[in-house]
């Protein structure tokens, strides 16, 4: 029988990454107490910043899109401090690198981003009817629907080979960190869109000031971390050390293979798509300016580079850079040592001044984003209620983004506040 409701029903809420953090602000403002409970040390889940020697480390490169709607709906932008990137790309190509900008904000950027080689006059033209496409959701319709590839949508819309490899594609494998772009396109026009009418920027403070900046919203009491799930027996939490937490309600704010082994459901989990970053400490930037850097060479470990202090200063202290370099599928299997095997290929970009630098630290980041196959298994919005009491949310319920781990947090709350 499920337990007797109290007035006041007592939430638990397991994980407080961005969609447990969000699912607890909705119902802390709906005047209803909840406890998210969470293994880790601190909030955010992959959303975390490090500090390490005076810079800011993020758990793998991350990035944030202004564009994206739950998140202008729930977030305090000018207390985030945001940095923005430049709209556009320098893609490594021939042997020097090659300036692709959006036109609508970048309009001195034109003349060179329409006479590089990255890809021809028309591709250019093309690239605009997607951007508008996007804006208006139509671009999945323009593909033939939701669930053709993101592949299979560039050339629907009649991308030369050249452009798919020299920018889509080094560009929306750091994304979706599928270097087959076998991505959803409805995922594809939702992160399209995003990227045209807002900004790819970087907190002041990190990435984790997300996280952070929606855990101030919550009585500090009502976090607890160090506090590891070991399973749930009905509406009863057993955590490892033992102790037994009775609830009301509860939501699974975890990862899909989590909630799925805590819904006692035995299956594989599939596998993920990961992600390795490495960070250098610089004596200067290799490249001034807010700029993402793409491997459109296709050769090499380098997928992206980026100069994260010159996007946002708070990265690296006072006379220093930090260079982020995003390492993904085929391009992190190289013989030998990674990071010499880097190295290699930045002193071709950079020159010899990239013997100065020190590696910081390598993140290998297993499961980064959710499993392609997951997410298209999702495609027909799974309810958050999972069965009377239990409510689940988390990126995988949505659209595997940032964005989507804030929207289904907040479903997950609108449920369980109309049930109780």
């Amino acid at each position: 029988m499920p337990p007797i409701m109290s007035a006041t029903p007592r939430v638990i809420i397991i994980g407080a990454g961005l969609a447990g953090l969000a699912c607890a602000r909705h119902l802390s403002q709906a005047g209803l107490a909840c406890t998210l409970l969470d293994a880790s040390d601190a909030v955010g889940g992959r959303v975390r910043t490090d500090r390490v020697e005076g810079f800011q480390l993020d758990r793998g490169f991350q990035v944030f899109l202004t564009g994206y709607p739950e998140a202008r709906r729930m977030l305090d932008y000018p207390a985030l401090q945001l940095h923005p990137f430049h709209p556009g790309a320098m893609v490594r190509y021939a042997g020097g690198f090659h300036r692709i900008s959006d036109p609508f904000r970048r309009p001195q950027d034109l003349p060179s981003t329409m006479t590089s080689p990255i890809g021809s006059f028309s591709d250019k033209l093309k690239v605009l009817r997607l951007r508008r496409d996007a804006l208006r959701r139509r671009l999945c319709g323009q593909a033939g629907g939701g669930e053709r590839t993101t592949l299979e949508a560039l050339q629907a819309y009649g991308f030369s080979p050249a452009m798919q490899q020299r920018f889509f594609q080094p560009f929306l494998s750091g994304v979706f960190l599928d270097e087959a772009l076998s991505t959803p396109c409805r995922l594809f026009e939702l992160v399209w869109a995003a990227f045209s009418c807002g900004d790819i920027a970087l907190p002041q403070q990190g990435m984790g000031a997300i996280a952070s900046q929606l855990a101030a919203t919550l009585p500090a009491e009502s976090i607890r971390l160090s506090a590891t799930v070991s399973h749930v027996d009905d509406s009863t939490v057993v955590l490892a050390s033992g102790e037994r937490l009775a609830a009301d309600a509860l939501v699974l704010a975890t990862d899909d293979a989590t909630a799925a082994a805590l819904r006692g459901e035995s299956r594989p989990a599939a596998p993920g798509r990961d992600a390795i970053c490495l960070y250098f400490d610089a004596p200067a930037p290799p490249m001034r300016g807010p700029w993402l850097m793409l491997n459109g060479e296709g050769q090499g470990p380098v997928g992206t580079a980026c100069v994260l202090s010159e996007v946002a200063s708070g990265y690296a202290p006072s006379g220093r850079a930090l260079v982020s370099v995003s390492l993904s599928g085929h391009r992190s299997r190289v013989d030998g040592d990674v990071q010499q095997a880097v190295r290699r290929q930045l002193r071709e970009w950079f020159g010899e001044e990239v013997h100065a630098w020190r590696h910081l630290r390598t993140d290998h980041i297993k499961r980064a984003l959710t499993p392609i196959e997951v997410l298209t298994a999702q495609a027909s919005n799974v309810s958050p209620r999972v069965r009377p009491g239990l409510y689940q949310c988390g990126d995988y319920c949505e659209t595997g983004t940032l964005d989507g781990a804030l929207l289904s947090g907040r479903q997950a709350a609108a449920a369980l506040l109309a049930d109780h």
